[in-house]
């Protein structure tokens, strides 16, 4: 399999926020789609390892900030690149408490949505959380950032965490599988 075709589906990029014991912690999140429209419903996919998926477990909310193509890449370094158990990452961020009591990102969002946790699955090295939408807002015209213009125009990386990083061993194996087969 070349998973090259895994970066042909189409992604936003947005800051995921949740709280925990009067602490709030996000990250970065492409792997985000709306499940249903009535009543509305979003799914995100987060790493067990990362301290957000702690957060969403114990207060069972969670708030998307969908950010937008000038979003600097300090701010996504900042909530992508650096763990919350080591780092303030609202340090210097222009946020907001929102309905559900996680914080909303301000800075360089275009809409926020705030859920409340209904079901979760886990897929192994990550959970499916599904959250019912509580509240949500535009905050600017700008044009919401995809994952393709984060990797073509910013060039970012995917960090190991990231539902759909793809190892280097990965794209090793896969290019040697391609090259060995024989065409007749």
């Amino acid at each position: 399999m070349n998973p090259k075709a895994l970066e042909k589906i189409s992604y936003g990029m947005y800051i995921l926020t949740s709280r925990k014991d009067g602490k709030f912690n996000g990250q970065v999140a492409n792997a985000v789609l709306q499940a249903t429209a009535d009543p509305a419903s979003i799914t995100v996919c987060v790493s067990h390892d990362n301290l957000t998926h702690e957060f969403i477990e114990h207060s069972r909310v969670f708030t998307l900030s969908v950010l937008s193509e000038g979003a600097p890449m300090s701010l996504i370094a900042g909530f992508g690149y650096r763990g919350g158990r080591d780092h303030d990452k609202f340090e210097g961020v222009n946020f907001r408490e929102g309905q559900n009591g996680a914080p909303i990102v301000l800075d360089s969002a275009v809409a926020f949505l705030e859920c409340e946790l209904i079901d979760q699955m886990d897929l192994g090295s990550h959970t499916m959380f599904a959250g019912r939408l509580v509240n949500g807002d535009v905050l600017s015209d700008e044009t919401p950032m995809t994952y393709a213009y984060y990797h073509t125009v910013k060039g970012g990386k995917s960090p190991k965490n990231a539902p759909n990083h793809v190892s280097v061993e990965s794209n090793t194996a896969a290019a040697k599988a391609k090259s060995g087969k024989r065409r007749t």
